[in-house]
């Protein structure tokens, strides 16, 4: 047997054996469209909805515990600063879990609050005594009805389980806080009247 003729029967017999190794590999090689699809590493693909609840839930949080501060500091009823704490502590613990959530969806939650609530804190910042508590109470019970009603709604709706089983289990303290709003404010309005 001459060497050519030897090279070219390795060759078949190589080619016959690697090519349907070549096509199962090229058939589960990603394209560009493809890995722009998916997720980036420890997240995955939200929903708009979704994404905007863990936003519009993020912003709304860090209101409640900073203007709960503010109701420590400014109140003339106890039991508005004893409500204030209650919204730092059962917020403050909400917004650690919802950080978490995001978190592991890729998601990045802000940090500051947008600048219409930042000028409603800071309107609330510049009252103290009666009028900061039937400003305060005012906001809370307003802030409440939109709050129930979105974690409602993400209780119901939300696509992703992790955020929906969030909103149901957060959605009880919600509907007590504003019960809660709506006692309190019924007493601030009434009693504290110049």
């Amino acid at each position: 047997m001459n060497f050519y003729a030897f090279r070219s029967g390795a060759l078949v017999i190589a080619a016959c054996v690697l090519l349907p190794c070549m096509g199962a590999l090229a058939q589960t090689r990603a394209t560009p469209s493809d890995v722009a699809a998916q997720p980036k590493a420890g997240g995955t693909k939200l929903t708009s909805n979704d994404r905007k609840f863990l936003v519009d839930a993020a912003m709304g949080g860090m209101a409640q515990v900073e203007s709960g501060r503010l109701a420590q500091q400014k109140a003339a009823s106890n039991l508005v600063k004893q409500f204030g704490g209650r919204m730092m502590t059962d917020h403050g613990q909400a917004n650690d879990e919802l950080q978490q959530i995001a978190e592991s969806k890729g998601v990045t939650l802000p940090t500051e609050p947008d600048p219409s609530t930042r000028k409603e804190l800071d309107k609330l910042a510049n009252l103290s005594g009666a009028a900061f508590d039937r400003e305060y109470m005012a906001r809370m019970l307003a802030d409440h009805r939109k709050d129930v009603a979105e974690f409602k709604k993400a209780s119901e709706s939300a696509k992703d389980g992790e955020i929906k089983a969030f909103a149901s289990k957060t959605l009880p303290t919600l509907e007590d806080h504003l019960k809660q709003a709506q006692s309190l404010n019924g007493s601030v309005s009434s009693s504290l009247r110049p």
